[in-house]
């Protein structure tokens, strides 16, 4: 007979916060090379021969097999059969693989001729056979990152329900921030003098070797966890296996279809920006290039300590759909003094303080609330489908910027203007505004408690 455990290892606080610790470091190393190019874009335009419009391609190529493929599904599947360990694994290694062929594509050796130039270079000749390379491995990167991200939402609510799940969703979140930050303050400085911009890239796929290291680490605690709840006959398991009769119930669920368009707008809002913001900061505010990353630098420093702040308030006083409205109105002010603000570098640090704040206030809002509105049983179908609804828009967005840059920039001879550019993010601002309220409309008729503390007493 099966003996009944009156706890388990998830009880002990020193055992969850150090899973916490190791999957929240792998998000680091994840975040980092996801931004590892961002503050490079003059340096790819100058040295590699980018165009705006191929970087905004590049860029959007993260999401595309995501999107196209359907690959956050069948990711969502693999983790509701094969389970945490086997799925995070797993694609932990196609990040690694994907980030291998980003730094490869960027190399001296590749560009001068080396293996598999000549190929990628007899077709679609238009196209830079770096360009080419990156775009594939960058592609493969998001798959592995996006489906890793999924995998530790999991593995924080299974280790921190009912306990201090938003806290422990904002620090991972702050950790991955960190990842942001390095990027953008270290990755100029790593390409030295000679601008050398495949050893940013090289560190970065080393970073992610360790996260796996990481992970490891983690399944080691999560065996012991799951032996110690197959012994235990008092615990039945809430979740059953993937079906796909469960997206069809998830949409129509209107608060599902509203936090999932909520998380594609301000997503697509803050992200594709980055993308452009250290140009940005050279072109309109004209911040020196080692410097510009260190400025949008900000956003991140700001997230990484604010967010958990807010995670432990939310936890203990609740108030997430009313944050979330005011997340969404502080990223409108953003993006419109970017758009039409002056260019005095006072006003480029204001904007970027208080994008650090809505960036802290909705994901610590949104993310926790997601099981409070989906059924645990759906719960990773669910968070697999709002992650390819968010890689929707981290797709499309980053090309239309390229595109609108270089469109409203033609025949410019000096610093390229961002207003248009600008203009599309306060656009997306209002509409997650809009979302927002309707949310929180949805929120008091059908009683999901998005207003009401984590933590239940």
């Amino acid at each position: 007979m099966k003996e009944k455990i009156t706890t388990s290892l998830r009880d002990s606080k020193s055992a969850r916060w150090f899973v916490l610790i190791t999957v929240s470091f792998l998000m680091l190393t994840g975040y980092f090379f996801t931004d590892i190019l961002s503050p490079l874009q003059g340096m790819l335009r100058d040295n590699i021969g980018w165009s705006n419009s191929e970087y905004g391609a590049f860029a959007g190529s993260y999401s595309f097999l995501n999107v196209f493929c359907l690959m956050l599904i069948f990711g969502g599947i693999i983790l509701d059969k094969a389970g945490i360990k086997f799925t995070g694994t797993f694609f932990i290694g196609i990040m690694i693989i994907g980030a291998f062929f980003n730094f490869y594509a960027l190399t001296d050796y590749f560009n001068n001729g080396g293996l598999g130039y000549e190929f990628l270079n007899s077709f679609l000749t238009d196209y830079k056979p770096s360009l080419k390379l990156a775009v594939v491995g960058y592609s493969l990167f998001g798959v592995g990152v996006e489906i890793a991200g999924i995998t530790v939402s999991r593995i924080i609510v299974k280790w921190f329900k009912g306990k201090e799940m938003a806290l422990a969703m904002g620090l991972e979140m702050a950790c991955a921030r960190g990842g942001m930050l390095l990027a953008f303050t270290a990755s100029p400085w790593m390409t030295g003098s000679d601008h050398v911009i495949s050893r940013p890239l090289a560190f970065g796929v080393i970073l992610l070797v360790i996260g796996l290291i990481a992970f490891f680490v983690h399944n080691m605690m999560d065996t012991k966890l799951d032996r110690e709840v197959a012994a235990d006959t008092s615990v039945e398991s809430s979740e059953e296996e993937f079906k796909i009769s469960d997206i069809l119930l998830l949409f129509k669920n209107p608060g599902f279809i509203l936090i999932s368009l909520l998380c594609v707008l301000f997503y697509s809002a803050v992200f594709p920006f980055t993308k452009f913001a250290p140009d940005l900061m050279a072109q309109k505010y004209s911040f020196p290039v080692e410097y510009a990353g260190s400025i949008v630098g900000l956003l991140p420093i700001g997230t990484m300590l604010l967010t958990p702040l807010f995670g432990a308030f939310m936890d203990k006083k609740g108030k997430a759909a009313s944050i979330m409205v005011l997340g969404s109105i502080l990223l409108i002010i953003v993006h419109s003094i970017f758009a039409f603000g002056p260019d005095s570098k006072i006003f480029a640090f204001g904007a970027m303080i208080i994008l650090g704040f809505a960036f802290s206030f909705v994901p610590a809002a949104m993310w926790p609330s997601v099981p409070k509105i989906i059924p645990e049983s759906r719960l990773g179908s669910a968070y697999a489908m709002i992650f390819m609804i968010q890689n929707v828009g981290l797709m499309t967005f980053p090309v239309l910027l390229g595109l609108v840059l270089d469109s409203s920039n033609v025949g410019n001879t000096g610093s390229l203007d961002y207003t248009k550019p600008m203009m599309l993010m306060v656009g997306c601002g209002i509409a997650a505004l809009f979302v927002a309220f309707l949310l929180r409309a949805v929120d008091k008729k059908k009683g999901y408690g998005l207003d009401l503390p984590n933590i239940q007493s």
